[in-house]
């Protein structure tokens, strides 16, 4: 059997330096997602997401190392954040009006019917509480500017705006696509001044 893969180790889209602007090219990847709108901190859909994607990742790793003889760490927890109007992320942080997605990253090598038989297989016994919800979709970000944040989700407002309004802007970028966060931490388990937390503009570039 090969070496288990650990994406956080070997994908460069997974590698940031706090107090670090980086500008990437994101490659396309496939996730497990599933979409919901409001308050993290109080939606019982996002717990349920969580409770649903987890299962089903795992399932997957079983079956790739047993079926393919591929071995790999489950990928971080995910999530793509959005609103009619930006300032409720970096100004207001009116939560009441996100909308999300949460994702785990599949790996290239499982098929559809693969993924497909182990949804089947979860869903047998002890359905998850959002199987119904789950869907496969790719992901093509593209350029992208990143960095990693460390601590509570409530202090990322300061960094952002330092994205959004100053670097982006001064590398002739424009922002084109939904705010990512990537989490190195459990934040069900981690104290929030603990958490590491990879967050992710996608852009374009400016023709002046």
């Amino acid at each position: 059997m090969s070496d288990k893969v650990d994406f956080k180790k070997t994908l460069d889209s997974y590698q940031a330096r706090r107090g670090e602007f980086r500008i990437l090219e994101v490659p396309s990847m496939r996730y497990l997602m599933i979409d919901g709108q409001g308050d993290p901190n109080d939606s019982p859909d996002l717990a349920a997401a969580i409770e649903t994607l987890y299962p089903v990742a795992y399932k997957l790793k079983f079956a790739s190392s047993r079926g393919l003889g591929r071995d790999y760490v489950v990928p971080p927890l995910e999530g793509r954040w959005w609103a009619d109007d930006m300032e409720v992320f970096t100004g207001a942080r009116d939560k009441t009006r996100w909308s999300w997605t949460l994702m785990i990253m599949v790996p290239s090598w499982l098929t559809d019917d693969m993924i497909a038989s182990v949804i089947e297989t979860v869903g047998t016994k002890k359905p998850p509480p959002r199987l119904d919800d789950l869907r496969t979709a790719t992901l093509d970000e593209g350029l992208c500017v990143q960095t990693l944040h460390l601590g509570s989700f409530d202090d990322e407002a300061p960094v952002l705006n330092r994205m959004h309004e100053e670097f982006i802007p001064a590398n002739d970028l424009r922002m084109s696509g939904h705010h990512h966060e990537i989490y190195f931490s459990d934040f069900r388990k981690v104290a929030p001044a603990k958490l590491r937390t990879i967050l992710r503009q996608p852009v374009e570039r400016t023709h002046r």
